[in-house]
This record gives C-alpha cells, structure tokens and sequence, in this order.
C-alpha cells in the first residue's frame, strides 16, 4: 500500500483504530458530526507510526478531509492515548507548516494550527493568519482560534475585519456564529475591546469597546468615542454607527459630563453624526 494516498477504510486501518468519529479530524470547521464519515488522508512522502509517542504522523503536502472540509500542512501529527474497552482515542491533532482549513463556508490560513479534541478548542498561529467567510476577512497578527462548542472565533493582537468598504480594527475581536438557513454557518456579532477603529467609506470612529450586529449593520461603541468625517468631530461616551445609513448618533453620558462636544468645519461636508443625545438624568432617590 502506497503511503502516497491513503484513503477511506485504507486510511481507517493504515493508521489506527479509532472511536467510530474518527478523533483525527473531529471538531475542525466542517468536520465533526457522527455516523463514522470516512476520512481522506494523504501525503506526498510517508505515513509513520511513532508508539514510543503514540503519535501517527503524515508527512508531506499532508491533508485529511472529511465531508466538505479538508485541513492541509506540511505535516499532520495525530496524538492519541489509550482508553480501556474502546481501543486508541486521538485527544490532539497539530498541523505544522503552510496551514489552510478550507470549507464550504470559510477557509483558515497560518502556520501552525493545534486543535484538542477535548475542549473542541482550535488554535492556528503564525504569519499571515486568515479568516475568510463568503462575507468577512480576519486577520489577526498572534492567533485565530474557533471554539467549536460555543461556535465563536478570536482574533488577537492587530486584529481586523472586513466587509466591503467598512473595517472593524481591536485587539481582540470575537466572532460569533450561528447556523443560516442552508445549513452553513454565518457571522451574526463581531465584539471588540482594546484600541478599537471603526472605517467606513466617510468616517473614522474610535472607542475602547466594539459591538458590531451583522444583520443589522450596526456597531455599537463605548468609552472615549471619537467620530471623525473629514475635519469634523464628534466626541461622547458611546455611539451607534449605521454603515446602512451612514447615520450616526453619538450619545453623551457621567464621564462626558451628561454632554457631548464637536468641532464642524464649514465647507467639510456633513458632519460625522446626528445630534448629539444628552444623557438621562439620575433617577431621585
């Protein structure tokens, strides 16, 4: 048997006997579920079995696919542990070098990628990190992890979203998803915090927290808000930005002194926001 291209029930028996799931590829984007679904490994140079570490290694181009995803790296290393009565269960799989998880609604890209079984938790690292959906771009500069279970993403460090013309920036941006309609999974809220920038074609918006509903094309801001449009300015303790309308309301509050402030510029255009919403006053005792 060729280690070149180990498919379906050759791979299942080439490499281990595993829980009926098939623990190797369990949990990445697309590819957990049950019903045992054969799984696609391949590799351009070998297929090793290390039992000193009890690690199963697919060297070279490897890739494993299974339904409507596949996880590609230079090399795919399967570590799995012994359970009484059920045989070898792999509790982590690590992809070292030139990562990419491509499904049919979004693809992950970087150069290390780690996901434990377990907690369903996948962590990929590296330069260049990468999170494309049929809709969004994520980037991030330390790590992309997609928490299975609770179906969410993170972004850390310089992280970035895009749609369009329109650009969500933080340090930590979260992603949570939910199932549409066909199945696929969707982005339904972006939440922000740290150094947040908000870009759209007119404006630039800056706050410490972010909370961006996708449906409704709408984000919410909070601490420090700044909106800019050209030389104009608007300033307050939070604001609601509605890349639809492109109409903004900035809204003051206790640490902007129950007011709002600007600076319009004549001849720069409209200004950066609707009128200003004073704060409500505090309840008597």
């Amino acid at each position: 048997m060729s280690a070149r291209s180990l498919t379906a029930g050759a791979a299942l028996a080439a490499l281990l006997a595993l829980s009926p799931e098939f623990a190797f590829a369990q949990g990445l984007p697309g590819m957990s579920g049950s019903g045992g679904m054969p799984v696609e490994v391949n590799a351009d140079q070998a297929i090793e079995w290390h039992q000193d570490v009890r690690a199963y290694v697919a060297r070279g181009n490897a890739s494993a696919k299974r339904g409507d995803t596949t996880l590609y790296a230079d090399v795919l290393t399967a570590y799995y542990r012994e359970v009484p009565g059920k045989g070898n269960e792999v509790f982590q799989l690590v992809a070292d070098g030139n990562v990419k998880i491509l499904g049919n609604a979004q693809q992950v890209f970087g150069d290390r990628g780690v996901y434990d079984v377990d907690k369903q938790v996948a962590v990929v690292t590296g330069r260049n990190l990468k999170l494309v959906t049929k809709t969004d771009v994520v980037t991030a500069r330390d790590s992309l992890e997609y928490y299975e279970a609770r179906e969410m993403a993170v972004a850390r460090g310089d992280a970035v979203a895009t749609r369009g013309n329109d650009t969500l920036r933080a340090d930590v941006l979260i992603g949570q998803f939910k199932k549409g309609p066909d199945g696929s999974t969707v982005m339904e809220r972006i939440d922000g915090s740290g150094h947040v920038v908000v870009t759209t074609a007119t404006d630039v918006a800056l706050s410490d927290k972010l909370v961006y509903s996708v449906a409704d094309e709408t984000a919410v801001l909070i601490g420090d808000v700044k909106i800019t449009r050209g030389d104009n300015q608007l300033n307050g303790e939070a604001a609601e930005m509605n890349m639809k309308t492109k109409i903004n309301r900035v809204i003051a509050g206790p640490a902007t002194g129950g007011r709002v402030s600007g600076l319009l510029i004549p001849g720069q255009g409209q200004q950066p926001g609707a009128a200003p919403v004073p704060a409500k006053p505090a309840a008597k005792p």
